[in-house]
């Protein structure tokens, strides 16, 4: 993965050149579905109403400002996610970040987490790349990732009973992939994890995330996916996690 930024007076975009070039391949950015030219890339591929315009929105994530699964091609589908804030702050401000830099902006921080993991073989989506629009003092931005095909959350499977303890324990074994490689997911819970359709998890949403030497943050990750998990099935799923992260 060959990470390359392009940059504007008020816009910058940070995105995978391989992929990009593997979809010029594929014609995924071309005539018929998307007519766009790979160099420059626009700022109107990160909104909804590019996409929706064309028709390849083919469906939509819950969460806070949604995620839009997008046509990219006929075998391959992308999620396009807008940068939210949540609490209190969302009042005065839903998408609007102070402007500390473009490294320090959260779209070039997930994405650049996002491609070291992905290079190490961990299970996280394929990254596409990330825009970063500024407004003087504060910034919008959205981030485009491969979509994994046929996955459901761990929620879903959760609260429909279809989550057995050989699942479960793979996603103890998952979490401990992560937690070796030094990822602190800030925000582990059943949502952000993913199955396939051969049972395999995946982890989605870096937003925040970071890579830490072992800590107590580990078991602070785990305690705060036993309480997401509790809000979906009344039955004690985390002895299952544990016996796979333990392994």
């Amino acid at each position: 993965m060959r990470l390359a930024a392009l940059r504007q007076r008020n816009w910058l975009i940070l995105h995978d050149a391989d992929s990009l070039s593997d979809a010029a391949t594929s014609h995924q950015l071309s005539q018929p579905l998307i007519r766009i030219r790979l160099h420059p890339l626009q700022p109107d591929l990160f909104h909804q109403a590019y996409w929706r315009e064309r028709n390849l929105i083919v469906g939509e994530a819950p969460g806070r400002g949604s995620s839009f699964f997008l046509k990219a091609s006929d075998s391959e589908q992308w999620v396009l996610r807008p940068y939210r804030r949540g609490g209190l702050i969302a009042k005065l401000s839903k998408k609007r970040y102070l402007w500390l830099g473009e490294e320090r902006t959260r779209a070039f921080r997930e994405l650049r987490l996002t491609a070291a993991l992905y290079n190490l073989g961990l299970p996280v989506p394929r990254p596409i790349a990330c825009c970063v629009h500024r407004y003087g003092p504060t910034y919008e931005a959205a981030l485009i990732t491969v979509r994994i095909p046929g996955a459901r959350a761990l929620a879903d499977l959760l609260a429909a009973g279809e989550a057995n303890d050989a699942l479960l324990q793979r996603v103890g074994t998952m979490i401990k992939r992560f937690h070796q490689a030094g990822l602190d997911h800030v925000d582990l819970n059943a949502r952000n994890i993913l199955v396939d359709p051969h049972g395999e998890p995946w982890l989605i949403d870096l937003d925040r995330c970071r890579l830490r030497p072992p800590g107590t943050w580990q078991e602070g990750n785990l305690a705060r996916l036993e309480r997401s998990i509790n809000k979906f099935t009344q039955h004690a799923n985390l002895p299952a996690i544990r016996r796979g992260y333990d392994a």
